[in-house]
């Protein structure tokens, strides 16, 4: 209290001045420089005390002190109640939970308990009887802190005697440390990502945090502050509705659950199974599931419970749902978009609207669907194909130009040719041949056609001969001919060939059903 820290010898001035000279109390603070509250309590406990003026004789300043500002009564452990510390950890774990509000809980029920600078005091040195790694105050449902172990597991391929490694990933929640394990073929993205799925299915819910090493499967470039994440891994943290936020590099701390919880899996499942032989995957992880119940289910050496009861008590209820859905496994591609306005996956080709000509799209493909996204918006999405070299066109995304001929397919084409004869369809099947895309044959196509309104049938018929002796597949090369009447002339014996009925280079209608 401010009083106390006042000398004897200006709160005997304080009294003197009040019940001998008679001032006021704004009078007394003003000439010994003190406040007027601190005057007020001063002259209160000299009343509480009994003490008049003149003060009596042999009163020193000690025994003043002592009747002034007497010593708190001697209570013992017992009567002022210790708080269970154990509990106290626990509780701060969920949320909104505070010490302050714990404080407050355990005054009431201990109302001689000690003040809130001694709760928070002892709080501390209990929690420095702890193990370091374990400092880390983690809510309820907060955070989910994912690694792989660093020893592998052999598994041997019954037919070949060939032995792989399986990595073993691990999860670990923050405020009860229940733990996920199982084992993958690598460490790859697609099985980075399958891990997480069945994880969140194990925990049946969903944290708000992730908390990753820099493990290039889930972050591209590791950075203190804005870490690159592998755009997967980022579209799967959003399908789940939780944020990533990554160890940073060389903090084991950030991640000290994560260190303790891939201990914990080394050396009461790995080192049981240590004199295993497994010959799949699937057998190793049953035996996994199995000792990780097990594991779960162990009691605390220093807290009351388990890992599962303190699942069941703290984050069950905190966890989010999942989604209707689990996360389908996807990559992403840059793709710029071609001047015919497709983009390639594969060796398919994917179309986009026309207006993103030579513009740089993200392409995100699963195994059915393949779907276009600039700026962050979805401009496209197709049923993934696996026909190689063959194109995927929505009539939407053509120019004006192009819609006229988006009624027209290739097969049409050559059985219109086929009406005047076979070489004017063996022409029109080079050139639609001679194309990267067929599409992009139709104009001339439909030209070459449209000639037989001019010149007939007959001449058309005879100028495509002569366009496939001279091997030219040009629409002005066959105009060119019947203009200047060298349809009408025979072309010389020992030029002219016979064009197969079949053959390995004509593809023929059906090529395009």
């Amino acid at each position: 209290m401010p009083a106390k820290r006042v000398s004897m010898r200006k709160i005997k001035e304080v009294l003197r001045l009040s019940w001998h000279c008679r001032q006021s109390q704004r009078q007394i603070a003003k000439q010994c420089n003190i406040s007027r509250p601190c005057v007020r309590e001063y002259l209160r406990r000299a009343k509480d005390a009994e003490l008049s003026w003149p003060l009596p004789e042999g009163l020193d300043d000690g025994q003043l002190e002592r009747l002034l500002f007497p010593p708190p009564p001697q209570l013992t452990q017992a009567e002022r109640g210790v708080p269970d510390w154990p509990a106290v950890f626990l509780e701060l774990k969920k949320k909104n939970v505070t010490k302050f509000l714990l404080w407050q809980e355990y005054r009431s029920a201990n109302p001689k308990g000690y003040n809130y600078s001694w709760f928070c005091e002892h709080y501390r040195r209990w929690l420095g009887t702890r193990d370091l790694s374990m400092r880390q105050t983690h809510h309820a449902g907060e955070k989910l802190f994912v690694d792989y172990a660093g020893h592998t597991i052999a598994i041997i391929d019954a037919r070949t005697g060939d032995i792989s490694k399986a990595e073993i990933f691990v999860a670990v929640l923050g405020a009860s440390n229940y733990t996920f394990a199982e084992a993958t073929a690598s460490q790859s993205l697609p099985d980075w990502i399958g891990s997480h799925v069945r994880a969140f299915e194990f925990f049946e819910g969903v944290t708000e945090l992730l908390v990753p090493d820099n493990l290039k499967s889930g972050v591209n470039r590791a950075h203190r502050y804005e870490p690159d994440l592998n755009p997967t891994y980022q579209d799967m943290a959003q399908h789940y509705g939780v944020a990533v936020i990554p160890a940073r590099v060389r903090r084991p701390k950030d991640k000290s659950k994560a260190e303790v919880g891939v201990q914990v899996v080394e050396r009461w499942i790995l080192a049981a199974l240590r004199h295993c032989v497994f010959f799949s995957l699937q057998q190793l992880n049953e035996r996994i599931q199995a000792l990780l119940v097990d594991l779960n289910n162990r009691p605390f050496r220093k807290l009351p419970g388990s890992r599962r009861s303190q699942f069941e008590i703290l984050d069950r209820p905190a966890l989010s749902p999942l989604p209707e859905h689990p996360y389908v496994y996807a990559d992403w591609k840059k793709a710029r978009v071609n001047i015919d306005y497709h983009v390639e996956v594969d060796a398919h080709y994917y179309s986009v609207p026309h207006s993103l000509v030579k513009q740089q799209i993200d392409v995100r493909y699963t195994e059915h669907s393949v779907e276009c996204f600039y700026k962050n918006q979805r401009v496209a999405s197709h049923c993934r194909s696996r026909q190689k070299g063959h194109h995927t066109t929505i009539r939407e995304h053509m120019p004006d130009s192009h819609r006229q001929y988006g009624d027209w397919s290739p097969q049409r084409l050559i059985r219109w040719a086929e009406q005047y004869g076979k070489c004017t369809a063996a022409l029109i099947n080079q050139i639609m041949q001679s194309r990267r895309h067929p599409e992009q044959g139709y104009r001339s196509c439909l030209g070459i056609l449209r000639l037989e309104k001019t010149y007939g049938a007959e001449r058309l018929e005879a100028a495509c001969r002569r366009a496939l002796l001279l091997e030219t597949r040009r629409y002005k090369s066959v105009e060119s001919i019947l203009k200047h009447g060298l349809d009408k002339t025979d072309p010389a014996p020992e030029t002219e060939t016979s064009l197969p009925e079949d053959h390995d280079n004509i593809r023929g209608p059906s090529y395009y059903h």
